[in-house]
């Protein structure tokens, strides 16, 4: 454990831009708590008006409470898990803000195991997935009023694991041990979307790229539910992260550098890690299947026509 943790230690890069932000605004979902929480902290030290979109009220109180930058940082309520939510989140937007120049779809959770929203769509892909790529769709008006923006989707190196097909976007296995591989397919799913707004924003001053934060001790799987023999793999899962991950504020480090560098201004549809480019997962660059992905995803979440970038 030690070797590993040393490992996290010597790989672990860090935002050294000098970025200021004054007026600009960013957005990042599950901003409350974890990578989220010290990615607000970073923006908001920059000058930057931050809006914590969380569901988690009582977290963003805390963090106004005793934030050195309260004064940049506002909170409006976000389920990630409701359509109506994110609807309702976005009409706000649109309604009150004039541009968005910087959106970090941030939020996400792990081993939520057979359940369904209201919405029919499964849970953690819902939270994961869908949530985000309705939220960036209802977004786009005003981040294309910025010219520059910037989104940003915090994806995974468990992407590259994973066995997403177009039948199991949507679906719950019989099997345990499949329902695991549903936090696989919602962060290959996050490339995938990233780079399908890179492709259909780039003629307006929109970049879009993901990122791989590193392994990090945060509360992600504190929802694990499910039958009693996963109560030990949650256990051990925490048991290990204490002892080889990154602190939030560490991994929060290569979400920044995308948000701030000026090098990578013009920097569009890539997967970062540690602060370089890497080839994403093979399906991520297969281009019918990703179309195939998108087009079902709008499905899922319901886009009208007029709401299609």
């Amino acid at each position: 454990m030690t070797a590993f943790r040393y490992l996290s230690l010597i790989t672990n890069s860090s935002c050294k831009c000098t970025t200021f932000l004054g007026n600009k605004t960013a957005i990042v979902t599950g901003g409350a708590s974890g990578i989220g929480l010290q990615t607000v902290k970073i923006l908001a030290s920059r000058g930057a008006k931050v809006i914590i979109a969380d569901k988690n009220y009582i977290n963003a109180e805390l963090v106004l409470q005793s934030s050195s930058f309260a004064a940049n940082i506002t909170y409006k309520h976000l389920d990630l898990s409701s359509l109506l939510s994110i609807r309702q989140f976005c009409h706000c937007i649109n309604k009150e803000e004039n541009h968005i120049d910087i959106l970090v779809n941030n939020a996400g959770v792990g081993g939520l195991l057979h359940r369904y929203t209201k919405d029919l769509l499964q849970e953690e892909m819902q939270i994961n997935h869908f949530g985000p790529f309705l939220l960036t769709h209802l977004l786009t008006d005003v981040l294309k009023r910025s010219n520059p923006s910037r989104i940003i989707f915090v994806t995974s190196t468990l992407a590259y694991a994973n066995n997403l097909t177009l039948s199991n976007l949507n679906t719950i296995s019989d099997y345990p041990i499949m329902d695991f591989m549903v936090y696989s397919n919602s962060k290959l799913c996050n490339i995938i979307a990233s780079k399908g707004f890179a492709e259909k924003l780039k003629h307006f001053g929109v970049t879009s790229n993901a990122v791989h934060p590193g392994i990090a001790v945060t509360n992600i799987y504190q929802g694990m539910r499910g039958v009693e023999r996963y109560q030990n793999l949650k256990k051990f899962v925490y048991f290990s992260l204490d002892k080889i991950a990154k602190t939030p504020l560490q991994a929060a480090q290569t979400v920044a550098h995308v948000a701030l560098s000026e090098t990578l201004r013009c920097i569009t549809g890539k997967f970062f890690i540690e602060n370089e480019i890497f080839a994403p997962p093979k399906k991520a660059i297969d281009l019918k299947f990703c179309n195939e992905i998108w087009n079902a995803s709008e499905e899922y979440v319901d886009l009208q026509h007029n709401e299609k970038v």
